[in-house]
């Protein structure tokens, strides 16, 4: 099988890297604000290893279980009033009936006006925690001089976000799922300061990943900007081909059966899933292979990709979701939800017509065919041969 290459290489210092992709991602957090819901918290336990909790929610919450999730945020102290919005929206619009908890994650301590406020937004757990330095820092291995080069010259050749985001695109490809205080989940909901929850949701995004057996769920799927992904070198899934499924996604990422990568990936910053998965066998060895490979500093892979890959080939497709119900905004790109009544349903405030599923740039045209099966998948793809 041919090598899954980007055709073209920009000239700059000459490092060989394998493919994988962006940014964004989150790690540590402790401290929750006792309130008089504490002991109602409390007794909602969920038994590690199961999403079944041992009492029934009463009062204004949703009856009915509850998955072993929560929602995991990575901000700074800078970053209070987008955080506090985000929050606000989805209290708004789901968790006030629910109440999953919540982890807040920075490379610095939390100031006492962060924390006072976050947890004032909610009823629910609210924890904060720090994240280690070795899981946020360049390592000592990476060459700087060469990794400074290719920072300057992404900067000088104006690609987006070329000299930033490299630790924190790391830490959201490989450490965050780690952390004690998110280490206890199964399920996270990933969310960002300044984000828009634009319907209401009448049912669990959670427990509807649980009931069918899905493990990876998104909203908005784009094109990565080649410049970010200049090289791929390696040969990852011929090394380790027990992990690739026969049904997997190969041909949404790739026009080619696996020569080439189209760039398509699922939008990271809204993502709902098992992190058990991240924690396995097959994309633990997937992460230290990017590792030795330095793409995070030599280039600017992101988390993005790196997830979307990593789904996209060690998932069944079935096990991938795209969640319609749920309007979701990062500027400068909005999902509003289309099928059926789930716009009226949710009473979005999101314009259907002004939706970005429908722009040039989308990928999810292109994933809805692969899963109607109207791609055509080349009678000579291996997906055993895919390198990346």
């Amino acid at each position: 099988m041919a090598l899954m290459t980007i055709s073209t290489v920009p000239s700059g210092p000459k490092v060989l890297v394998s493919i994988a992709g962006l940014l964004l991602f989150l790690g540590y957090l402790s401290i929750f604000r006792p309130n008089r819901f504490e002991d109602e918290w409390r007794n909602f336990h969920v038994v590690p290893g199961t999403s079944k909790p041992t009492q029934t929610i009463h009062g204004n919450l949703e009856p009915g279980r509850r998955a072993n999730a929560s929602f995991v945020i990575l901000a700074r102290n800078s970053d209070l009033a987008g955080t506090a919005k985000s929050i606000r929206e989805i209290e708004d619009r789901f968790n006030s009936r629910y109440r999953y908890p919540y982890v807040l994650l920075n490379d610095e301590p939390f100031d006492d006006k962060f924390r006072e406020h976050i947890s004032m937004l909610t009823d629910a757990k609210v924890e904060f925690g720090l994240i280690p330095q070795k899981h946020w820092k360049q390592p000592e291995w990476v060459d700087e001089p060469t990794a400074e080069a290719w920072r300057d010259w992404m900067v000088g050749e104006g690609v987006i976000y070329g000299g930033e985001y490299r630790n924190m695109c790391r830490f959201n490809s490989g450490f965050f799922f780690h952390h004690p205080l998110v280490q206890k989940y199964r399920w996270y909901w990933r969310v960002e300061p300044d984000v828009h929850f634009h319907c209401d949701l009448h049912f669990d995004p959670f427990v509807y990943m649980e009931d069918h057996n899905k493990t990876y769920g998104f909203t908005i799927s784009l094109y990565e900007f080649p410049e970010t992904i200049r090289t791929s070198v390696g040969q990852f899934t011929n090394i380790y081909p027990q992990y690739v499924p026969a049904d997997n996604s190969l041909d949404f990422i790739s026009d080619d059966g696996g020569e080439t990568y189209n760039m398509c990936h699922f939008w990271s910053n809204f993502e709902v899933a098992d992190m058990d998965f991240w924690r396995g066998e097959a994309y633990q060895a997937y992460f230290q292979y990017l590792e030795i490979k330095g793409g995070f500093y030599y280039e600017r892979w992101g988390d993005a990709p790196v997830h979307s890959i990593a789904a996209a080939l060690f998932l069944p497709k079935d096990k991938l979701h795209f969640f319609d119900e749920i309007g979701y905004e990062h500027p400068p790109f909005t999902h509003c939800p289309k099928q059926g009544d789930n716009w009226k349903k949710g009473r979005c405030t999101c314009d259907p017509e002004n939706n970005f599923d429908d722009y040039e740039g989308s990928c999810l045209p292109r994933w809805e065919m692969f899963m109607n099966g109207s791609i055509y998948a080349p009678a000579t793809t291996q997906a055993q041969g895919l390198d990346i």
